[in-house]
């Protein structure tokens, strides 16, 4: 597999455990896995383009409003049996040295996290992409993404053999050309799964990927094209959860919480059948709702 330089090697990673939260075995019982995808730009409301001036110094500094924040997000996250987060702090100043996956794992009641650490400030800034789950992940892979460092991937696989799904969490870069090396090494860590999900913010449009990127060929499904950004009046779809076609799609939506300035995507799949039949990991046993 080719490797494109970067700042940090390829980790093979074990998700911490939230000690608070009790595992119970068995995939989710009506056989669907409810996925959500969420940019929460460190907690920060947005809510009109000036905000990006007048509240930039929250990107910085701490804010009382961030707790409440985190609290609704929390609240949302609760119906769902993994999570893809972007943009999230691990613990620094300007979190108040909260690191706001652990904290989300603790208010939405998963019993698996794990933040990847992309752009280490010190005390100042700690930039990740983060992951929560109701499963614990037979395979768990941090990888720092082509291009200039400050951009990561996650790869997931849940269950075990031949219908064992891969999932790849991604922040992908803003311009093309990086963007495309990233993809590229995206369809490397994927090629040999039969089921496939991609989730996270893109930074470019369904079209753009599925026909135009070094992902073309893999036949994946966009079964959102609704927009994302800017949450308070959405005109672009950057944020996505892209599925292989052998996947069954039960529901999509994107969510109308305007809590950061993107909107999170929600989709709920049907496991496939053996897997279903053959429960080989750790489910917890939240309160199941539909995605809202």
């Amino acid at each position: 597999m080719r490797r494109w330089p970067t700042s940090r090697a390829v980790g093979l990673c074990d998700p911490q455990v939230n000690p608070h939260c009790p595992a119970a075995s068995g995939w989710p019982g009506d056989g669907r896995l409810r996925l959500l995808s969420f940019n929460i730009q460190v907690g920060i409301s947005t809510e009109r383009y000036g905000h990006y001036l007048t509240r930039g110094w929250q990107h910085l500094l701490p804010h009382t409003g961030r707790a409440g924040n985190l609290q609704r997000i929390g609240e949302l996250l609760g119906d769902y049996d993994l999570v893809a987060l972007q943009e999230v702090d691990g613990g620094s100043l300007r979190s108040g040295f909260v690191n706001q996956v652990e904290h989300l794992a603790h208010l939405g009641g998963f019993p698996y996290w794990y933040q990847q650490l992309n752009r280490n400030l010190g005390r100042l800034a700690q930039h990740s992409n983060g992951v929560l789950s109701r499963l614990r992940p037979s395979l768990l892979e941090d990888h720092p993404l082509p291009g200039p460092p400050g951009r990561g991937a996650m790869l997931l696989r849940l269950g075990e053999g031949a219908d064992a799904i891969a999932v790849v969490m991604m922040h992908l870069a803003l311009g093309a050309r990086t963007r495309t090396r990233q993809l590229a090494y995206i369809r490397e860590l994927i090629g040999g799964y039969r089921h496939q999900v991609l989730m996270g913010d893109m930074n470019t449009h369904a079209s753009d990927l599925l026909l135009h990127s070094p992902l073309r060929d893999l036949g994946l499904v966009a079964p959102q094209i609704e927009a994302t950004f800017p949450s308070w009046r959405p005109q672009r779809c950057l944020d996505h959860i892209l599925l292989s076609p052998t996947l069954q799609l039960e529901r999509v939506e994107v969510l109308a919480q305007a809590i950061s300035d993107h909107l999170p995507v929600a989709v709920e799949i049907r496991l496939p059948q053996a897997l279903a039949e053959h429960p080989p990991l750790v489910l917890s046993a939240p309160p199941r709702g539909n995605p809202a």
